[in-house]
């Protein structure tokens, strides 16, 4: 007899999408069903350059990583954090430093059966199955407070989740409820979709995501940079992700897809 699937829960329907197991897909993982992938092709038909955005948006996280972990940050608070993937923030981080520590959040089953799989074995890192948009039960988790000091610099991360968020759930509301938990001297590192650049095929990506669980709320580059009330913006400020901090400068304006999707770090003081 075939066992189950150790990543596929239970309580999983396979035929209704899930963003995460859509990024999974354009990143070229395989913890997808079926439902995500021909969701993930209406996707692609909307935004041909959906694959390279994906892509900008994971660089744009590992180099937040590195930024935050250079001015001395050794805890990361990853919200949204998705199907794990090459290059996951335990990776980068622990890399740099050994005794690094990480949780990881996120609401969806499959991302959170595959990273416990992934984490097996490593005391510090874990991840909690939570939703953004309820902070405290984030912040005061057990698990959060086993593994994170928050009387010591903490990089939050929101990487490509918060255009998740609909307009009317006051999205800066709810970032102020984590930044205020914040000591001084930790980082929030936001990704967001905007439909600033190409309002066409944005609406099309928002006319497509409607028909999953995860609808998507694009924002203005100033609703973005709102986000980021209470921190000091890092140059160059809020950015399409291939523009931030580039590792080849030379090349970055020239991606495809660079600027479907603002990003920026923020230091607060």
């Amino acid at each position: 007899m075939t066992e189950p699937v150790k990543w596929v829960p239970d309580d999983v329907d396979e035929e209704v999408p899930s963003a995460a197991r859509l990024y999974d897909y354009l990143l070229g993982g395989a913890h997808n069903f079926a439902a995500d992938r021909a969701l993930a092709e209406k996707f692609l038909s909307a935004l041909p350059s959906a694959r390279d955005v994906a892509r900008l948006n994971r660089a744009f996280l590992r180099r937040a990583v590195v930024h935050m972990g250079q001015r001395g940050v050794r805890q990361f608070l990853d919200v949204g954090s998705g199907i794990p993937t090459v290059g996951n923030v335990h990776e980068i981080a622990q890399s740099a430093d050994p005794e690094a520590r990480v949780v990881y959040v996120d609401y969806e089953s499959v991302a959170v059966a595959h990273s416990q799989l992934l984490l097996e074995g490593n005391d510090r890192a874990t991840i909690l199955q939570a939703d953004l948009a309820d902070p405290a039960s984030i912040l005061q988790h057990p698990e959060t407070r086993r593994l994170l000091d928050f009387d010591q610099p903490i990089g939050l991360i929101m990487a490509g989740v918060f255009h998740f968020v609909p307009h009317e759930a006051d999205a800066p509301g709810i970032i102020a409820h984590y930044r205020d938990a914040l000591a001084p001297g930790s980082f929030l590192a936001l990704s967001h979709f905007t439909a600033d650049i190409s309002p066409d095929e944005m609406a099309g990506v928002v006319e497509v995501m409607r028909r999953s669980s995860d609808p998507i709320h694009t924002r203005t580059h100033a609703e973005i940079t709102e986000l980021f009330t209470g921190f000091e913006l890092v140059e160059p400020g809020v950015v399409g992700t291939a523009l931030w901090r580039p590792d080849r400068p030379e090349q970055a304006a020239d991606e495809p897809g660079g600027s479907q999707i603002y990003a920026g770090v923020g230091l607060k003081p």
